[in-house]
């Protein structure tokens, strides 16, 4: 199978070069073009159109900005870039007469910002908020839109093969919670390097759970896709378990080999501390506050039974000890 991976540099399409690259040919799109181990050649956004491009069977769409934590881009990127560069990605899919199968990596931020309830599935109206979630679900609105336009007009945007106008082709709209993974960046890192300087954990008072995407379920996901007759379709993504932010403090303990210090500060204290970083751009802010202590957990049961599996092959812990063990090495 011929597969073009944009966004391929990146750390989720560098681990689905290495997990596809020995069953298939790996074609990479982004905005520089350096050669890639596993990939045979990666071209710029300039040579979409290019008669010589090659033909391709799958479109795995990565390429997207990235939620910024510290607030400081301006909304435009967001839908110049995650708006876009799905639309023309998606429309040169369209006119790819082997292209069968399109998967879009958005976000559960385009569903929700906040979850109401145990767990977030499918079945809810879409609320994003803020323009990194808003440019993810107007780019979702645009693929459902030439693909399967009847959807837009139902509360939850859900589609399937047949609602489809456009025959011969399968299109999925992957929303993934936060990824992990060796080498990984982010939020994980900033546990990372507090516990490493011994500080210990301030935020022990709140009593959340969120999930987590292990990069390996993430690729095991995607291969199937690829290889398995599931429906076209709206997904979430996750890790089958759950975890507090004061387990996730003891794992990256445990990683490192250090006994876990948790203090359990006064919550309107540490939410003062969060305003005052925000004014002053420091690493905990109002909305790095709320991802470390919010309750966001993603069902993942509609994937798992379009796959047909019980369990994802990688649990969570296991997942995030390999992940903090790659920032000690």
């Amino acid at each position: 199978m011929n597969i073009l991976i944009t966004g391929v540099h990146g750390f989720v399409g560098s681990n689905l070069v290495k997990y596809l690259s020995q069953d298939n040919k790996i074609y990479g799109l982004d905005i520089v073009a350096p050669e890639k181990e596993g990939v045979v050649r990666t071209y710029s956004w300039d040579d979409l159109d290019s008669p010589d491009f090659p033909e391709i069977d799958a479109v795995i769409h990565l390429a997207g900005k990235a939620h910024d934590t510290r607030n400081k881009s301006a909304a435009d990127v967001y839908f110049k870039v995650n708006t876009g560069l799905t639309q023309r990605i998606f429309d040169w899919y369209l006119t790819q007469p082997k292209a069968s199968k399109f998967i879009f990596f958005s976000t559960v931020k385009s569903a929700a910002d906040r979850v109401e309830g145990d767990f977030l599935t499918e079945e809810c109206v879409p609320t994003p908020v803020g323009p990194y979630g808003e440019s993810k679900i107007k780019a979702e609105n645009y693929i459902i839109e030439k693909f399967a336009p009847a959807a837009l007009s139902r509360p939850f945007h859900n589609f399937d093969d047949s609602d489809s106008v456009v025959p011969g082709k399968q299109v999925y709209v992957m929303r993934p919670c936060m990824i992990h993974g060796p080498g990984n960046k982010g939020n994980l890192n900033l546990l990372y390097g507090v516990v490493k300087k011994g500080i210990p954990w301030p935020l022990g008072a709140f009593e959340n759970r969120r999930s987590f995407t292990s990069v390996g379920n993430l690729c095991y996901v995607i291969d199937g896709i690829l290889n398995k007759p599931v429906p076209s379709g709206i997904y979430h993504m996750g890790d089958d378990e759950a975890l507090s932010t004061n387990e996730l403090i003891a794992v990256i303990c445990e990683a490192m080999g250090k006994k876990a210090h948790i203090w359990r500060l006064p919550k309107g204290l540490m939410n003062g501390m969060a305003k005052l970083g925000g004014w002053l751009h420091l690493p905990l802010n109002p909305l790095r506050m709320q991802k470390l202590t919010e309750n966001y957990v993603v069902s993942n049961a509609k994937i798992k039974a379009a796959l047909g599996i019980e369990h994802m092959p990688v649990r969570a812990r296991d997942g995030l000890l390999d992940t903090i063990r790659s920032f000690e090495e």
